[in-house]
C-alpha cells in the first residue's frame, strides 16, 4: 500500500521559477538538479514512490529531500554540513593532465 506524506508541497511563484532555473541549468551539480525536479514532482502532486522510480533514487531520499524542504523551504536543499572529522584532504578540482605513459 503506497504511503502518504504529511509533507506537502506548495511552492510560490519564485520558487517555483528557482526550482525550474535549477532543473535546466547543465553546470550545476548533479545532485543539486536532481534534488530541484524531486521538489517540482511533489508540488506537482506525485507520491514519494512515484517520484522515486521517475528519479530512480531510493524512496527514503525523496522522504528526506521533501521533508527538509518544507521545513526549511528552498535553503533547505544546500549541502550542509556533515558531522564527524574534517576532510584531510581538499576536494578534487578536475582531471590532472597526467596519464598513462606521461
Amino acid at each position: 500500500m503506497p504511503r502518504k506524506s504529511p509533507y506537502c508541497i506548495v511552492l510560490s511563484p519564485e520558487e517555483r521559477i528557482e526550482l525550474e532555473r535549477r532543473e535546466g541549468r547543465y553546470t550545476l551539480p548533479y545532485y543539486y538538479v536532481v534534488r530541484a525536479k524531486a521538489i517540482l514532482l511533489c508540488a506537482d502532486g506525485l507520491s514519494n514512490d512515484e517520484i522515486a522510480a521517475r528519479l530512480d533514487m531510493r524512496r527514503e531520499i525523496v522522504c528526506k529531500w521533501r521533508k527538509r524542504f518544507f521545513e526549511q523551504r528552498l535553503p533547505g536543499l544546500e549541502e550542509q554540513s556533515r558531522p564527524g572529522r574534517p576532510r584531510a584532504f581538499p576536494p578534487r578540482t578536475g582531471r590532472t593532465s597526467k596519464g598513462p605513459g606521461l
